[in-house]
């Protein structure tokens, strides 16, 4: 069968994608907010509209009596899958135009990050969202190449400083320059985010698989929420290519997502569809709708788990 019948919407339940996980996939459609529209007729989108400046009051988030300025969410998978692609366009979003203060580079074949760092959001020149992201050198299959799986485990307890500059062959131990000694609560992971290609899901190597199974455990025994994000949908599915709101209505990503499923057991409706701002010159509503989806569900999560 084709790219084409299988990105289209399916009539029936397809065999071997069970009910309670078509529920789940058509759930995140209705929680993916539509532009407005304009009294001309045009579609509108601001970050307001969709109450992502809401989640401006986390300062007054108390944990222990200690007070947090930003709720901390590490992005972490393998090279190429779009993690500083998700946290620009997620800038983009914010700033109403593309955005790139995060560094890519789509054709080396290795990871272009190299060093830990923080990405603080502005509303205006004065304050910030409370929220940031951490982004990191990339998993390769390896075991010597992209970031060592216990680095990113520390970076989950914030014992891994700003700017440090990652080692595939060494892994970082305390005592070093970029091990952090004197963290805070506000310098560990509250959210953690598997980003990955959704066409590459099927090809992914048991090695890399192995290592974010390691990680997404390492999360669970420090009891850190966890969700997922499937980027580069329109270079999977020819359906989406053409229209970025069939996102949710493709049959070909409903099977990727019940596929990353079972391969690292996060939960249907924890896996999201994504297209990252690539070649685009100014803002897209469709685009923004899936990136401000996946980016409330990410803060939500984030504010449960600051309130156990």
């Amino acid at each position: 069968m084709s790219y084409k019948s299988e990105c289209q919407e399916p009539q029936t339940e397809r065999k071997g994608l069970k009910g309670k996980h078509l529920c789940s996939f058509f759930l995140l459609e209705s929680l993916c907010p539509e532009p407005h529209k304009q009294s001309n007729g045009r579609s509108s989108f601001s970050a307001s509209s969709f109450s992502v400046s809401s989640f401006t009051t986390l300062g007054a988030a108390m944990e222990g009596g200690v007070k947090f300025k930003h709720l901390r969410i590490l992005l972490h998978g393998p090279v190429g899958a779009g993690k500083s692609s998700f946290i620009n366009s997620v800038d983009s979003v914010l700033k109403g135009r593309p955005a790139s203060r995060a560094l890519t580079d789509g054709i080396s074949g290795s990871s272009f990050t190299r060093k830990y760092r923080t990405f603080k959001f502005h509303k205006n020149p004065e304050s910030t969202y409370s929220f940031v992201f951490n982004d990191i050198m990339g998993f390769e299959k390896d075991s010597d190449r992209g970031v060592p799986v216990e680095d990113v485990k520390l970076a989950l307890r914030g014992h891994v400083k700003e700017g440090y500059k990652f080692n595939p062959k060494e892994k970082l131990m305390e005592g070093a320059d970029g091990y952090k000694l004197g963290r805070t609560l506000e310098d560990k992971v509250h959210v953690l985010v598997c980003v990955v290609r959704a066409d590459t899901v099927s090809v992914l190597s048991d090695e890399m698989v192995k290592k974010m199974k390691e990680v997404r455990l390492a999360a669970s025994e420090l009891g850190i929420p966890q969700l997922a994000i499937l980027t580069r949908v329109d270079e999977a599915c020819p359906e989406v290519k053409k229209d970025s709101s069939n996102i949710y209505k493709s049959r070909y990503l409903k099977e990727k997502v019940e596929e990353f499923h079972h391969l690292l057991g996060i939960p249907m409706n924890c896996i999201f569809l994504v297209k990252n701002y690539c070649d685009e010159i100014e803002s897209n509503d469709k685009i923004n709708a899936a990136i401000v989806c996946v980016l409330k569900q990410m803060l939500y999560f984030g504010e449960d788990f600051l309130e156990k």
